[in-house]
């Protein structure tokens, strides 16, 4: 006798109804059954009632899995023969008597258990079968008991002891549990069908994965399984290994999806189906429930967004505040840019902002900035609306490209003033401050739509030199110099182009020696020196830049006046950095004007850290981020739940990192009082359609498996990012 976690019995499911071969007369058996065992009795004051009768088919005293197998039986499906002991006994006082001899109650349940097993010849699978499990809103798999294999009469009854005791949940709590018993079926081929598949969200797609032998080796995670990709008529879309062996015919792959259709009909949804193939082809249908979790999916036409173009100029996690004062500039500005070009639509440049942000990390519209091809690569052949807006735009791109390095030397040239005329910023008055905010995200629109219409328009040798080395050197021969870094800025701000502009945070500049592993200083603020008020002496480089890369280090400075601004507005506001990132642009300078700060700014808390985005992706519609799919992950990997996070790798044992990533051999069904709270979980073997697995999209826990020798190469206390959609993982907190 075998005892596994969750539902690993075997019951039947195929295509079409079974003729006759295993029909076995059970008679209802009535009366309270006292089923005697080593201890306590337990005393069951319902009838057990075969499958084929309409109090079978009632979740509430049934439990879910009996029902859902009466209704399927019913309704024609090829269910195997059984009784379900229902829900309704429990221990009493009289009961707790050791009790070995026949008596009147128990006859009644041993009569079902003497015909279903055929007076002990045939081995059983006793099994359990809660109303809390197998439902829509939960699948609770792998939470209870089940019994395989059980022979003779006296495993029959301790095989009902072992799923009325696994009814008792971690919590300490009781579910409420029935016992399903079936016959045992030796299954050539077993395994799970999805009459959807909730990897990625498709319902016209199933998905179907299957090992020699039953099911369980496959639900509990310890095989992966051959994974089949049907269509929503059963033709094979695709296979996974590739060069598996030819363990489903596509007959047999056909007459799964057949059922897979009905089940959804008789259900009203697709179902997870667990499936047995016997040694004579007859296809089996042992156990139905509705399919809990499916991965969230991008509405059609959904934008094809990515951080790559503005990575660079705003990697780290971004405030509400400074969304408006960085991200809505550069938004308008490279939207300016494009009008210009005729690269695309002005209505659409009006409606759909070109950069946004997701989860506080700034993304761009892929395709509107060219990154990425169209769509339909001969449709956009064909349509003349892109070749007539170049066309009315070519002759201002003619001239602009002469007039554009002069433009640019103007733009840099009055910025370059206007930062040489800002006084302290404390001299300033509130309305001061509020016009040099204002001045400032305008001149980034301008700032950053000539930088992007420079990188499209002006030739740049490959050897010019860049805001980035310009930076360098002068961080350089500030340290040769004996300059401390805490004030390298205040004498030459080029330096600022090192590191990335934050409210909040302290950028950090580069290492001052890498081979005595000397670390890098932060750049001060203007609390520490009063009178870094960002004056234009020393300002200009020595040796001229390129128009671009002095329109990107006009860029970076007007940022860092804009952090100035704002924490001298703190100040006087009495907040922190912190909390004054939490308002937006308005609500600041209404409060800088009198108006107060909003009502409700002290309930207002900062984002959780939100994982890097992925190189692509798009959003549902609720916002969640769904990357684009590549095929899979790296080194074999597969992602099991959808979803992107980033953790403390934790491998079940000991204290429990705040952001764990729970790191492990196998998808073992043992580990679900874990998943409530994790950030991610990255296994070594497993299945998407495991019990784990599914548990995991429940949870909306980011799961990815197939990751060779996991649990040595990320170990426990490393950061590690999870991405459950593009089945990646990296190690780090970036990809």
């Amino acid at each position: 006798m075998t005892t596994l976690d969750e539902r690993h019995g075997e019951g039947a499911r195929d295509g079409d109804r079974p003729r006759g071969e295993v029909t076995l007369g059970l008679a209802e058996a009535r009366g309270p059954a006292t089923v005697p065992l080593d201890g306590p009795t337990v005393r069951l004051d319902r009838p057990a009632v075969p499958l084929d009768r309409p109090a079978a088919a009632l979740p509430g005293s049934a439990g879910s899995k009996a029902a859902n197998l009466a209704r399927a039986a019913g309704a024609g499906l090829p269910v195997l023969p059984g009784f379900v002991i229902p829900y309704g006994g429990g221990d009493t006082a009289e009961d707790t008597e050791d009790t070995t001899e026949d008596t009147e109650d128990t006859a009644a349940l041993r009569h079902a258990w003497h015909e279903l097993s055929d007076g002990g010849t045939r081995p059983l699978v006793v099994r359990s079968s809660s109303p809390q499990e197998d439902t829509e809103e939960s699948s609770l798999a792998g939470q209870f008991a089940s019994v395989l294999d059980v022979r003779g009469w006296d495993g029959f009854l301790t095989a009902v002891r072992t799923v009325l005791d696994s009814a008792v949940r971690p919590d300490g709590s009781t579910a409420p549990m029935a016992v399903l018993v079936q016959p045992m079926l030796a299954a050539r081929v077993g395994g799970v069908v999805f009459g959807a598949d909730p990897v990625e969200g498709r319902a016209d797609r199933m998905l179907v994965s299957a090992v020699r032998g039953g099911p369980d080796s496959l639900v509990s995670g310890a095989q992966a399984g051959t994974n089949y990709w049907l269509g929503g008529r059963g033709r094979l879309l695709r296979t996974e290994p590739a060069d598996a062996g030819p363990l489903l015919t596509r007959a047999e792959l056909a007459r799964l999806a057949r059922l897979a259709r009905r089940a959804w009909r008789i259900f009203g949804g697709p179902q997870d189906i667990e499936f047995g193939f016997d040694g004579g082809g007859r296809l089996w249908l042992f156990q139905s429930r509705p399919i809990t979790a499916m991965a969230a999916r991008p509405p059609r036409g959904a934008r094809l967004l990515g951080p790559g173009p503005v990575a660079e100029t705003l990697p780290e996690q971004l405030a509400p505040l400074e969304e408006d004062l960085w991200v809505a500039p550069m938004a308008r500005g490279l939207a300016a840019a494009l009008d210009i070009g005729g690269s695309a639509p002005r209505r659409l440049l009006r409606t759909v902002p070109v950069v946004t942000t997701v989860g506080g990390r700034a993304a761009a519209d892929l395709r509107l900035l060219g990154a990425v091809g169209p769509r339909h690569r001969w449709l956009a052949l064909l349509n003349p609306a892109p070749g007539a807006r170049r066309l009315g735009a070519a002759w201002r791109l003619g001239r602009l490209s002469v007039a554009l390095p002069g433009l640019a030397t103007d733009l840099v040239a009055d910025v370059d003033r206007r930062l040489a005329e800002i006084p302290s910023l404390s001299a300033l008055s509130a309305s001061a401050l509020v016009g040099e905010v204002r001045w400032s995200r305008r001149t980034l629109v301008s700032l950053h739509a000539q930088e992007a219409l420079a990188g499209a328009l002006l030739h740049e040798p490959s050897k010019s030199r860049t805001a980035a080395g310009t930076a360098l050197e002068a961080l350089a021969s500030a340290r040769a110099r004996g300059v401390p870094d805490s004030v390298v800025v205040a004498e030459d701000p080029v330096v600022l182009a090192l590191t990335a502009p934050s409210l909040r945070a302290r950028g950090r500049l580069p290492e001052g020696d890498e081979e005595r592993g000397v670390p890098g200083s932060r750049v001060p603020d203007a609390a520490e020196h009063p009178t870094d008020h960002l004056t234009m002496k020393s300002r200009t480089p020595t040796t001229p830049l390129p128009p671009r890369e002095a329109l990107r280090l006009r860029i970076r400075w007007v940022q860092e006046l804009q952090v100035r601004l704002v924490r001298e507005a703190a100040l006087r506001l009495r907040l922190d950095a912190e909390r004054v990132g939490l308002l937006r642009w308005r609500e600041l300078a209404a409060a800088l004007h009198g108006g107060g700060l909003p009502a409700d700014l002290h309930a207002r808390v900062p984002q959780s850290e939100s994982a890097p985005l992925p190189d692509a992706f798009r959003l549902t519609e609720a916002g969640a981020v769904v990357a684009e799919r590549t095929g899979g992950g790296r080194d074999g990997t597969r992602g099991v739940s959808g979803g992107r996070a980033v953790g403390t790798v934790w491998d079940g044992a000991g204290p429990r990192p705040k952001d764990a990533v729970l790191v492990v051999r196998t998808l073992d069904p043992a580990l679900a009082p874990l998943l409530p709270g994790l950030t991610g979980l990255v296994a070594q073997t497993g299945s998407p359609l495991s019990h784990l697995a599914v548990l995991a999209r429940e949870f909306m826990v980011p799961a990815v498996v197939g990751a060779t020798d996991a649990v040595h190469r990320f170990p426990v206390g490393s950061r590690l990012t999870v991405d459950g959609t593009a089945g990646d993982v990296q190690p780090g907190d970036a990809p």
